[in-house]
């Protein structure tokens, strides 16, 4: 039988601000991606996170960014490999206290927005710093990433520093021909019609293509499907995918089952 993960930023709420719907998106998801505090969240929000994602048997991950909150950590940020390396690991060590109180363990490692965005052909020094700053809170954790030139630098040095690496696929973000996410600024960028989203995600899973915003088709099969929790239809998309999933025969897991 195929598998497949479901995961969605999650914890996205900071202070009495609510973002996202949380509580009803851990119904459908297999892992979530916990704000650490940085680009969102704080810590009452994120234990409360790993609480529900604990009762829903929801594997949990660090999801980190740039220090941000005000621009959501969308806005790039010129950092240092070292200030890199230093604040992803600052944010993802938060969590994994918060989750070993909890009884829980970190699944996974993650970057948000622009963090996770930043990884440019030609920036080894970035990359690099984030592969340590996974490497020195658990070499076991696993790392999804996109495809494209910035995904496949950063898949690169993961794999050769011994990390496991995982592909993921936007369910609701167009992507352009070179397998990267289309500017939020473009019309369409992001796709709220839950429908499209599991049509793409099924065409992905079965036919290992994709239909890119230029019009055409590209290569792609990734094993964990996200959704962003501050879409304003995520909960609708990620109920509608997975029910497409399941009925096309296909088992939802965590991506800890997956590698």
């Amino acid at each position: 039988m195929e598998r497949i993960d479901i995961s969605a930023d999650v914890g996205e709420s900071f202070g009495h601000w609510k973002l996202g719907y949380d509580e009803e998106l851990m119904e459908y998801i297999s892992s979530a991606n916990v704000a650490c505090g940085f680009h969102a969240g704080d810590p009452m929000v994120m234990r409360h996170t790993v609480q529900i994602a604990k009762k829903h048997g929801v594997k949990i991950g660090a999801h980190v960014g740039f220090p941000d909150l005000m621009g959501f950590g969308r806005r790039m940020m010129a950092l240092s490999p070292e200030e890199y390396l230093n604040y992803s690991l600052y944010q993802g060590g938060a969590l994994q206290a918060i989750a070993r109180a909890e009884g829980e363990e970190l699944q996974h490692f993650t970057w948000h927005g622009s963090a996770g965005t930043s990884f440019y052909g030609d920036n080894e020094e970035i990359a690099r710093a984030g592969v340590m700053a996974v490497l020195q809170l658990d070499k076991k954790l696993i790392v999804p990433l996109i495809y494209g030139p910035k995904g496949d630098l950063m898949a690169r040095e993961a794999q050769k520093a011994g990390l496991k690496v995982i592909r993921k696929f936007f369910a609701d973000r167009e992507i352009n021909a070179n397998g990267m996410l289309v500017s939020r600024n473009k019309s369409g960028a992001v796709i709220t019609d839950p429908e499209k989203c599991a049509d793409r995600v099924l065409r992905m899973i079965k036919e290992k293509k994709v239909k890119t915003y230029e019009g055409t088709d590209i290569e792609c099969f990734a094993q964990t499907i996200m959704v962003h929790g501050d879409t304003p239809t995520a909960v609708k998309i990620a109920q509608t995918i997975r029910k497409r999933i399941e009925s096309a025969g296909i088992k939802i897991v965590p991506m800890k089952e997956l590698v």
